[in-house]
């Protein structure tokens, strides 16, 4: 029997003035995460604040934490916010075991992180 195909999307689209959502859903892994690269690549840091919606994330890896750290160094590049979201409590436990909660912002929604960036602007 063969193993089921991991899934991993991503959908992007402009929430707020300001504000683009990257939304992720499934597994985040080696094997997938040339999607969420792709969808990072793509985003338009240099004219908004992005924002990552892991909510639908159901598992992430080491190659998974790569790339939402390449993208917060894309974002320090050009002097916009990355804003992490949907955290479960188990992914934040890799975050604080490793020290990107201290690096990240997180929002326990996008909704809250529009509001956030909306305040700051």
């Amino acid at each position: 029997m063969t193993e089921p195909e991991r899934l991993l999307t991503v959908i992007p689209r402009h929430v707020a003035s300001g504000a683009f959502l990257l939304e992720v859903a499934g597994e985040l892994d080696h094997h997938t995460s040339g999607v969420l690269t792709e969808a990072v690549n793509e985003a338009p840091f240099d004219d908004e604040n992005v924002i990552i919606d892991l909510s639908g994330m159901t598992y992430c890896d080491s190659t998974g934490i790569s790339v939402l750290i390449t993208a917060y160094n894309r974002s320090l590049a050009v002097g916009s916010q990355l804003t992490l979201t949907g955290v479960s409590p188990e992914q934040m436990r890799i975050f604080e075991l490793i020290g990107l909660d201290q690096v990240f912002v997180f929002y326990a929604s996008s909704e809250e992180a529009v509001s956030a960036l909306q305040r700051r602007a």
